[in-house]
């Protein structure tokens, strides 16, 4: 039998395309362009286990189908390369993290080439290399020096800006700005000095420094994001994080609120990722209402949906973190209010957003409802969030479920508005309907008196229409040294950009990676860092999303030493066609990379809106985790089905030591000192683990390192088996119990071209129709299939056409070679070397994907069951068109059927048409 050498198959094909630069992309407009990209990776130190490949190997197989569909393809890889992890160990170590990276990214670049993708590596970026990040900080430099007109719908150069300012002042401004920014004439601009003309700017300008609410941890010395927080922890390394308000850099995200929501419905995404952006972005239209402090000479100004229910107001809540709560605290409540105001701006946002329990304390103040004159208390919760609206909310239990809750648990007022909800244990189950209880909007439709309340409210000057958003603007500062520096410096305190001509703004060499003992960030370490010798630096760097959130363009010019990428490369390759990655970026990189697209878009950089059209979220490969039983009184392990008879601890063990679930004892006790003199309960001489699904994790000892996959099976046998777990987007446990049998069919797809004797066996003879049809059945399935990202069924239309060929013995060459072109996008090397082998001189990447022709799939005979009173007696094949009555006299005249007739006279013959026929005697 012909020898299957993977491992000297795949290597050689390996170098042959890095030698050849065959996937090495170019403009070619007389070809479609089709651009696919996976979400490039963080190179951390314990490099790719085998849930990271699956997004990889599904856009590769689309790559190469579309290459052999004649697109021009654009396929490349790069590294999201700062990071905190390369941070912590040079703090730890002392290494500086740029060696760290380089190192990770070399494992990476060795781990992605086993597995065969066709990346166009001359393309790769690295959003740690200066020649990167320069365009990164360029970027940086636009956004500060542009602002949002909402007139023209875009951003626009500053300067234009200053000219409206110099000739008419900011009266008939129509622009995104602070909530604060005052209303200036010509005149009072054209007196002010410049770090007063520079400060009305930033009230304007899409990045600009502020005072922020963050996240902040002291161990780490940094700000974390969001999603970096658990449960007032750090994520990584688990320490205390505490809310503080910090001078932080800011990007004006909420500037391109209305364009992001509007335009998700254009993409081609899934409705679950799509309403996970449209609710982080969180459009409200509402209106503003102001209610008086009671004697106080104060109002506070809430934000709400449902002016409506405004007589249904029963107390007042206020955000912890809000300005005026110091104020507002009498005496008595003082203690009490401190004690919870700390507890609670510790608490990140999701947190707070997220918890079921009612927490809350009251000021000693009251408001005044501005509609009915009502005196009500006011409260402090932490449901109420500091940046969502005015951090001011006015409750109604009657018609809201938080509100009702935190009503129901301090014993608050509640008052029904709502015709129907007076009787009910829950009045918020009813949401709108007849007003009630509510004077001049009783009678009416809760949307009519929406209307009226607002209007009401205007002309009495306590209130506003008003539209919301729960995005807010995005902290642009991280107190870290591994990150791009912000091309900032300071004279007088006031912001001034680098000259573009200075870019890059190195990294400096400093020290320790940790901030100082006054608490500065790591690059106030730096000596001697001065632009122009004079001024200082910013010290922050910027977040890790910001070198992602346009590498998906840089790749479309990665050399260019002069632009960030030229716009006629940018408009050829346009929006990426297929995007894969997970959907914990849902409403970080994607809502980023979106906002800095559309702003590039804005300022002629590209021509397309969007950078993403159609996203796909694959699921994750979970851990298949081996546990084994200890018995609580010895040290003796009992096998899993042996283990009701004792009294067992369970303890993971590391898969690489178990084939089938079954241990190896030897390396088990090799594994640990104290495990040693372990002893065993065996069942038939074998001890048998057991099993839980679980996260991978080196924790849990359930990581299964590709490398070893690809030495033991080979990267074909990898990227088949993958595929074949299940549906791409689904997540499914990695078991390896099952590769064997896709090892076993790319032998037999080997065996396919070869005798007994291990000869190349092709015949140039005519197939036969029912070779035909099976090729022919599988092209249409795999071209549906790849089409709708449907691999795993791919992968089984394979096997089963591969089974049916080889119980033909096919070896017709118009067969076997149509079939390799299929094959090839899922098993590249193995398609690759029989390609050669059948005889072509050139790579099957610059084959054509076969025809599909229905005409090999029409059936010209059909294989009769025959069933005589019921049961199944012969089976009989007729031509399709063949006749009822000859089909008759055929079957009763079958040595198998007469029979069963026993000359019995037949009462019924029955053809059902290419189904079954009946006799009834």
């Amino acid at each position: 039998m012909a020898e299957y050498n993977f491992r000297e198959i795949e290597k050689r094909w390996q170098k042959s395309w890095a030698d050849s630069t065959i996937f090495s992309a170019e403009e070619d407009p007389s070809k479609p362009k089709f651009y696919a990209l996976d979400m490039f990776p963080y190179p951390s130190g314990a490099g790719l286990h085998v849930g990271h490949p699956l997004g990889y190997i599904a856009s590769d197989i689309v790559s190469r189908y579309k290459r052999i569909n004649g697109y021009n393809v654009l396929h490349p890889m790069g590294f999201d390369a700062f990071g905190l992890p390369a941070e912590q160990y040079a703090i730890q170590t002392g290494q500086h993290p740029a060696i760290t990276t380089k190192e990770n990214i070399q494992r990476y670049k060795e781990q992605l080439r086993n597995i065969g993708f066709s990346y166009d590596w001359s393309r790769e970026v690295q959003t740690c290399d200066p020649a990167y990040y320069k365009w990164t900080q360029w970027i940086f430099m636009q956004l500060f020096n542009s602002y949002y007109d909402k007139d023209e719908n875009k951003a626009i150069g500053i300067n234009q800006l200053i000219q409206r300012l110099e000739k008419t002042g900011n009266k008939d401004v129509n622009a995104v700005c602070d909530e604060n920014t005052p209303k200036i004439s010509a005149k009072d601009w054209n007196a002010f000095s410049q770090p007063q003309k520079l400060d009305i700017l930033n009230h304007y300008r899409l990045t600009y420094p502020a005072e922020a609410m963050v996240n902040w941890c002291p161990e780490m010395g940094t700000v974390l994001a969001n999603d970096e927080v658990k449960d007032g922890f750090s994520e990584r390394g688990g320490f205390p994080v505490e809310r503080k308000l910090m001078k932080q850099w800011m990007m004006r995200i909420t500037a391109y609120a209305d364009r992001l929501l509007e335009n998700l419905d254009s993409l081609d995404w899934s409705t679950s990722m799509k309403e996970m952006q449209g609710n982080w972005i969180g459009r409200s239209n509402g209106c503003e209402l102001d209610f008086k402090v009671a004697d106080q000479n104060l109002k506070l100004t809430a934000f709400t949906t449902r002016p409506d229910t405004i007589y249904g107001v029963t107390f007042v809540v206020l955000a912890p973190e809000h300005e005026l709560v110091a104020t507002l605290t009498t005496a008595e409540q003082k203690a009490e209010v401190e004690a919870y105001v700390q507890y609670a701006t510790n608490r990140s946002e999701r947190e707070r957003m997220a918890e079921k329990n009612v927490s809350g304390v009251f000021t000693g103040s009251f408001v005044v409802n501005p509609f009915s004159g009502e005196k009500i208390p006011l409260w402090i919760a932490d449901y109420v969030l500091a940046g969502y609206g005015t951090g001011v909310v006015m409750a109604v239990p009657s018609s809201d479920d938080r509100d009702f809750k935190f009503a129901k648990h301090f014993n608050l007022a509640i008052k029904c508005v709502i015709e129907g909800t007076e009787n009910l244990e829950n009045p918020t189950e009813i949401k709108k309907g007849i007003m009630i209880n509510s004077d001049m909007l009783n009678g009416l439709e809760s949307d009519q008196a929406t209307l009226k309340a607002i209007d009401f409210a205007a002309k009495n000057n306590f209130g506003i229409p008003k539209i919301n958003y729960r995005m807010r603007d995005a902290v642009f500062s991280r107190q870290r040294y591994w990150g791009e520096p912000v091309p900032v410096y300071y004279k007088e305190g006031i912001p001034y950009l680098i000259d573009e001509a200075d870019l890059p703004l190195e990294l400096p060499e400093i020290d320790e990676y940790k901030p100082t003992s006054e608490g500065e960030p790591p690059l106030a370490r730096a000596q001697n860092w001065k632009y122009k010798g004079v001024y200082e630096y910013e010290t922050t760097t910027m977040p890790g999303w910001a070198g992602s959130s346009w590498y998906f363009l840089r790749y479309m010019d990665a050399n260019n030493e002069k632009l960030a990428v030229d716009p006629k490369k940018a408009n050829y390759w346009g929006s990426v066609d297929l995007y894969i990655g997970g959907t914990e970026h849902a409403t970080g990189h994607l809502l980023y990379s979106r906002f800095w697209n559309m702003f590039l878009y804005d300022i002629g950089v590209v021509n397309h809106e969007e950078p993403f059209k159609k996203l796909v979220n694959q699921g994750m490969i979970q851990g298949r985790s081996s546990i084994v039983y200890r018995d609580k009184k010895t040290n003796k392990f009992i096998s899993a089905g042996l283990i009701d008879k004792y009294e067992t601890v369970a303890m993971h063990v590391d898969v690489s030591m178990v084939k089938d679930d079954y241990l190896n004892l030897e390396s088990f006790k090799n594994w640990r000192p104290d495990l040693a003199g372990a002893e065993f309960e065996l069942e038939d001489g074998k001890y048998k683990c057991g099993y839980e699904v679980e996260k991978m994790s080196k924790r849990l000892y359930n990581v299964v390192n590709p490398d070893d996959i690809v030495e033991s099976y080979g990267a074909d046998t990898l990227r088949l088996y993958e595929m074949f777990l299940g549906p791409l987007e689904q997540s499914k446990p990695w078991d390896t119990n099952g590769i064997d049998g896709v090892f076993r069919f790319l032998k037999k797809v080997w065996n396919l071209f070869h005798d007994n004797d291990g000869n190349l066996n092709l015949s140039d003879e005519k197939p036969t129709p029912e070779e035909y049809k099976i090729l022919h059945k599988t092209i249409k399935k795999t071209a549906d299939d790849i089409d709708r990202l449907s691999f795993n069924t791919s992968v089984s239309g394979f096997m089963i056409c591969v089974n049916e060929l080889s119980a033909l013995k096919c070896n017709k060459r118009e067969i076997l070679e149509s079939l390799l072109i299929i094959l090839s996008p899922f098993a590249p090397h193995i398609s690759e070397e029989l390609w050669q082998l059948s005889g072509k001189s050139d790579s099957i990447l610059h084959a054509t994907f076969p025809e599909f022709n229905d005409k090999y799939l029409v059936e010209s005979s059909f294989e009769y069951p025959i069933m005589v009173n019921g049961k199944l007696r012969a089976k009989i094949t007729f031509n399709i068109d063949e006749s009822a009555d000859n089909i008759k006299k055929e079957v009763l005249a079958n040595p198998q059927i007469e029979k069963w007739l026993e000359g019995k006279d037949v009462k019924k013959f029955i053809v059902v048409p290419k189904r079954i026929i009946n006799v009834v005697v």
